[in-house]
């Protein structure tokens, strides 16, 4: 089974039917049929429900993060999980939240599904489906 995990853009493209969006509902649909798995670290999804507030309400937030929560793995970091993506900003000076999503991409062998392209600092280590870089 083909595994990704999702960087916080990606649902909020989902939520608010940008650039990508369909994509990100591809992957949803064949998460449903159990055709892959689609995992996001809790620190991103953290991200999405902040980021997706400042558009619409908190309570629209919450909604939303609750729809996808049974096809979406929410993913809570250990200590050592943790470090490791303090390692991985220490090295390639990415946001934190996004060190969170390319530890678990790295250690699970998944996919990163991002918009982000700061990814490609880390090279061939870190898997990327990359989305549309810019947003309608």
């Amino acid at each position: 089974m083909k595994e990704y995990v999702l960087d916080a853009n990606a649902l909020v493209r989902l939520f608010r039917n940008q650039d990508g969006a369909a994509r990100i509902q591809d992957l949803l649909i064949q998460a449903d049929k159990k055709l892959v798995s689609l995992r996001i670290s809790v620190v991103n999804l953290a991200e999405v429900l902040y980021i997706y507030a400042k558009f619409s309400t908190l309570e629209k937030a919450r909604t939303a993060v609750q729809k996808v929560k049974g096809l979406v793995e929410f993913v809570s970091p250990d200590t050592e999980q943790a470090l490791a993506a303090a390692v991985l900003r220490s090295r390639y000076k990415l946001g934190l939240a996004d060190c969170f999503a390319a530890e678990l991409a790295m250690r699970t062998r998944a996919t990163l599904v991002t918009a982000d392209p700061e990814f490609a600092k880390l090279g061939k280590q870190l898997k990327v489906l990359a989305l549309p870089r810019h947003s309608a």
